[in-house]
């Protein structure tokens, strides 16, 4: 598994869906894993506001994944996009 850079919400939930789908998992199952609603997992995945930290963390601990936090690269969110 790569790295991955988000700079907003919206890519973060590019990812989460990338990563689910890498898993062979659909919106359900990963709302079962994370103890969500598959409503709460499409939000995150269209990078809607209002998502608690706490169901986020659960998400990326059912999909084996952790949040790394580090100074900006001076590369621009147009050049983040292009990895999508």
């Amino acid at each position: 598994m790569s790295i991955a850079i988000a700079r907003s919400s919206h890519q973060v939930g590019r990812l989460i869906q990338r990563f689910r789908q890498e898993k062979g998992l659909n919106q359900t199952q990963l709302a079962q894993l994370a103890g969500q609603r598959q409503e709460m997992i499409s939000k995150i995945e269209t990078g809607q506001g209002g998502v608690k930290l706490t169901t986020l963390f659960d998400v990326l601990a059912a999909l084996g994944l952790e949040m790394t936090l580090e100074p900006r690269s001076q590369s621009s969110s147009a050049d983040i996009e292009d990895i999508f």
